[in-house]
């Protein structure tokens, strides 16, 4: 622990600041008895002026019954006015960047007493110091951008799915969808979930039995669930993600029964009726629109793998420890953030729901990793001066909207009421900054297929 800082100010408290653990400070505040008393004094004038007793009028009862009846009271509301008062004023004149809401457990018992000084012990958690490495000249690499064989067509294939309409079926088969009642039980028989009308899939070959039952993600998904029809029930079990948004399940022995109202098959839209509900004249016109939204998908993707590069690099060269109990609490910040970055990228809502289940399941390690990366991009958004107004919040709720075919003001009304506003304006600062960094750095242009093997290479190599 680093030796303790003694600071007068211009106030009469005096402050010790102690370093406490990482990015966390313990400030020892000293109020004068002159303080505690003018205070105290301050109180009981207001309640007596106020105060309306049996026998006297409106503000002309003793001053000494009023302390006899209201004195505990008084000191307990004072004690509150002068801790929050000397705790703000230290912040301020010693400008600690809190995080975090301060710390005081014997802040309860403390008493205030007339002709005594007040002092408390309170710790804080503080965004962490450290130097900002060079970001000039990284060396990047940006896959090429053209399309592959044969995309357009799976993209039509999606939306054809998509518009789509569902046919009951008796007998369930691999890709089938199951409406139903899920129920999530721990081990002791906590409730967790209980959700009429939920949806499972029954995974696809492709998914080689891992599937996803109430936003978790389960591995031998398709062997625990069968192919039950109707009026079954099916049971799973699975452990809760270490990193899941619910910290109750974290690491839970869970149960999830499901009862199958119905069985369905999506039946994709013919190309003619996805053509007409598009608004185009013909197939030629629909693929041409498909391509137009395909590029620009793959313009955003460039962009995204050349921010995941500059986020490797910074955390790469930064090394800090973080603070506690923000990075404990991270992991709900890091899926929402993740979500809304899939939404950019133009991801299919189910898609996404999916990837979400396996990020729960992800180590806590990313959680960590987001965080710092999170205090490292804000310095440099500091130093840079980056801003962020309402007009590039609204335009990125519109760019979000268009790659999921939905009006903007279903997706504005579905961030305000989840409190993604500010996730959004994080994703958009973060991407400023990462964007003027790329525009200082030696970009190299190179096939998808090398892209993807360095990339490998350089995550085995980080491993």
């Amino acid at each position: 622990m680093a030796d303790a800082t003694e600071v007068k100010t211009e106030s009469p408290n005096t402050v010790t600041i102690e370093d406490a653990g990482p990015s966390r400070k313990k400030l020892t505040i000293e109020i004068p008895a002159a303080e505690v008393d003018a205070k105290l004094g301050d109180s009981l004038d207001t309640l007596a002026s106020e105060a309306d007793l049996p026998g006297f009028r409106k503000g002309r009862a003793p001053r000494r019954l009023i302390e006899k009846r209201f004195g505990s009271a008084v000191r307990d509301e004072a004690k509150n006015q002068l801790i929050a008062g000397a705790y703000s004023q230290a912040i301020e004149r010693h400008e600690l960047k809190v995080v975090g809401d301060p710390v005081g457990d014997e802040l309860a018992d403390l008493k205030v007493e007339p002709g005594q000084a007040l002092t408390f012990s309170i710790e804080v958690e503080v965004v962490p110091d450290f130097e900002l490495p060079e970001l000039k000249g990284l060396k990047l690499y940006k896959p090429d951008a053209t399309l592959p064989d044969g995309l357009v067509d799976k993209e039509l294939e999606k939306i054809a799915i998509n518009e789509g309409s569902l046919e009951e079926r008796d007998d369930p088969e691999a890709g089938d969808y199951l409406s139903g009642h899920g129920i999530m039980v721990d081990a002791d028989g906590t409730e967790h979930y209980n959700i009429p009308g939920a949806v499972v899939r029954i995974p696809p070959t492709e998914d080689e039995g891992r599937g996803m039952i109430l936003g978790v993600m389960v591995d031998d998904f398709s062997k625990q669930l069968g192919t039950p029809k109707a009026g079954e029930t099916a049971t799973v079990k699975v452990k809760g993600p270490e990193n899941h948004e619910n910290e109750a399940i974290r690491g839970k022995d869970l149960t999830v029964t499901f009862k199958v109202d119905r069985v369905d098959r999506i039946i994709p839209a013919p190309l003619t009726d996805v053509v007409a509900k598009s608004g185009r004249a013909d197939e030629a016109q629909l693929r041409e629109l498909v391509t137009q939204r395909l590029e620009q998908r793959a313009t955003t993707q460039q962009q995204v793998v050349l921010r995941q590069q500059v986020s490797r690099e910074l955390l790469d060269k930064v090394d800090f420890e973080l603070p506690e109990n923000m990075t404990a609490a991270q992991a709900q910040r890091t899926l929402e953030r993740r979500r809304m970055e899939l939404m950019y990228r133009g991801m299919d809502e189910s898609d996404i729901e999916t990837r979400m289940a396996e990020l729960r399941a992800a180590s806590g390690e990313q959680a960590v990793r987001d965080l710092k990366l999170f205090f490292v991009l804000s310095r440099a958004a500091e130093q840079r001066e980056i801003k962020v107004d309402e007009t590039e919040i609204n335009a990125r709720i519109v760019q979000i909207a268009r790659e999921q075919g939905r009006r903007p003001e279903q997706v504005r009304q579905e961030i305000i009421q989840h409190n993604r506003v500010g996730l959004i304006f994080q994703q958009i600062q973060e991407h400023k900054v990462m964007d003027a960094i790329i525009a200082d750095a030696d970009v190299e242009e190179v096939s998808a297929d090398k892209f993807n093997e360095m990339m490998k290479d350089k995550a085995d190599a980080h491993d």
